[in-house]
């Protein structure tokens, strides 16, 4: 019977193991191994063998590589999760961070030996303060959600040191989840701010709820549903004239670079995530960079430590009696650093405004190809990403759900889905400044087929995946009881 490739795609690395194989040939010790043995305690040393799938060099190179064409991917699929900023990372990028003097320095290295590395975070921290209009940047923060912690720390260090007692933190009910869950774990009390009917914030709602216990006003600019808060500066000023602190969750800037700067508009706070605009990987989960933007008033607070410049030498500022401490075993995410500054220094001024032109572009491009097949969610143009809606869809009886599904047979990654939680059955498309218009016309043609298939024949929707190695799960019991390990037998 000849050899089915495609029936091993589903199985585990331990049910390819044949007793006896191996996958290496290593030489016999040329010390004895019994007296090295006998240095060893007892209670340390294996009783049993340890259980390692037993399987051939050829083996593993097969299941691995098997395993890695089962990837979704930057290099091989288009991305167009809305709201994460998911475009191509340039290998230039990674040429840079595998330079020996970066890729192999200890973080623990002393400031003398770690010069360059050193003048490399200044720099960027330098730079990202230009782009952004804040007076200084602390790079220590490795997410996005970690660079909010650490930017409302700041704000409640802020009002503790102006001895004031400020309890509340604002956030409108189409921000980002990690906004209120970042300001909870700062200790505050979450308090929601409506959307009015265009998507943009309800100024009556928040002239309701500001006040002397409110601490900071966080919004997302552009907003999730990809405008941009036209009374934004109206916005900033009704806070500011009650004592609060405004913070702009910078997950969207990449609609925003050479055009408009947050510190410009008055923000007193601006995470950047690298890992969405600045073109470091996303990882899974990470690792990812979330530099935090402040204002001068702020910079007492800044974690510890924090790279300074005195003459031509670079060293970590440990003397800071008001630092909100350290966020992280290190000073960042290094390697995520120096890809960022790879990039912003081959992009340039001109090359940064014209990402967020281009993606601005390919967004409203989409919209508008796909504007009578879905209802758009709220009125455009949009900035760097779109909001559809399948209500229409859903009374046929196919959901957004379905509808990602059915995309992943037509050979594209789903947008995202029901978020924002203000839209009804959602589909956050963004497109990223890097994909071309063959590959959008492509995406809107599936998105299209996917329209009328609703129409003529929506049971072919609901039953999709058809065409991945695994079909539908059950998401709510693989969130909740994963099956991470293999045991013998089970």
């Amino acid at each position: 019977m000849p050899y089915d490739n495609a029936k091993t795609y589903d199985k585990l690395i331990f049910e390819l193991s044949s007793p006896g194989r191996v996958g290496y040939s290593l030489p016999a010790p040329d010390v004895p191994v019994e007296p090295a043995r006998a240095q060893v305690p007892a209670a340390y040393l294996r009783r049993e063998p340890v259980e390692l799938p037993e399987v051939s060099e050829l083996d593993v190179v097969r299941h691995y590589s098997r395993l890695s064409q089962m990837n979704y991917g930057l290099d091989t699929h288009f991305y167009p999760l809305g709201s994460c900023t998911m475009k191509y990372n340039p290998k230039i990028n990674e040429d840079m961070a595998r330079l020996a003097g970066f890729g192999r320095l200890h973080p623990l290295a002393p400031d003398a030996l770690a010069q360059g590395a050193l003048r490399l975070m200044h720099e960027l921290a330098g730079m990202l303060a230009e782009i952004s209009g804040m007076d200084t940047v602390s790079l220590q923060p490795a997410a996005g959600a970690q660079g909010e912690l650490a930017g409302v720390l700041m704000i409640k260090a802020y009002h503790e040191a102006n001895r004031e007692k400020r309890t509340k933190v604002l956030v409108p009910d189409s921000a980002h989840g990690t906004n209120p869950a970042s300001t909870a774990v700062a200790g505050y009390e979450v308090i929601e701010v409506k959307s009015d009917a265009n998507g943009e914030v309800d100024l009556g709602d928040l002239a309701r709820h500001l006040g002397p216990d409110v601490a900071a006003f966080m919004i997302t600019v552009p907003n999730t549903l990809g405008n941009f808060e036209p009374r934004i500066v109206e916005i900033i000023e009704m806070c500011h004239a009650r004592g609060v602190q405004v913070y702009m969750d910078g997950a969207n800037l990449n609609a925003v670079l050479g055009i408009t700067r947050p510190g410009d508009l008055g923000f007193d706070v601006c995470h950047f995530n690298l890992h969405k605009t600045f073109t470091t990987p996303h990882g899974g989960g990470g690792p990812g960079a979330g530099p935090v933007g402040i204002k001068a008033h702020l910079e007492p607070f800044l974690p510890a430590p924090v790279v300074v410049k005195d003459g031509d030498r670079y060293a970590l500022d440990w003397k800071r009696p008001k630092s909100i401490g350290k966020l992280q075993a290190f000073w960042g995410n290094f390697g995520m650093h120096v890809r960022a500054y790879t990039y912003i220094r081959t992009m340039g001024p001109d090359g940064l405004r014209a990402v967020s032109e281009n993606a601005v572009l390919n967004a409203n491009y989409i919209m508008k190809r796909l504007e009578s097949h879905f209802d758009v969610a709220a009125p455009g143009p949009c900035m760097h990403e779109c909001v559809l809606s399948a209500r229409r869809q859903k009374r046929l009886g196919v959901t957004a759900m379905d509808i990602a599904k059915r995309l992943l047979d037509l050979g594209f990654y789903a947008p995202s889905t029901y978020f924002p939680l203000i839209v009804e059955e959602a589909l956050m498309i963004e497109p990223t400044e890097t994909e071309s218009k063959e590959t959008l016309d492509a995406f809107c043609d599936a998105m299209i087929q996917i329209a009328k298939e609703a129409e003529t024949n929506p049971e072919v929707i609901r039953s999709a995946p058809v065409t991945t190695p695994v079909r539908r799960l059950d998401q709510t019991r693989a969130a909740r009881e994963p099956n991470l390990r293999w045991r013998p037998g089970a």
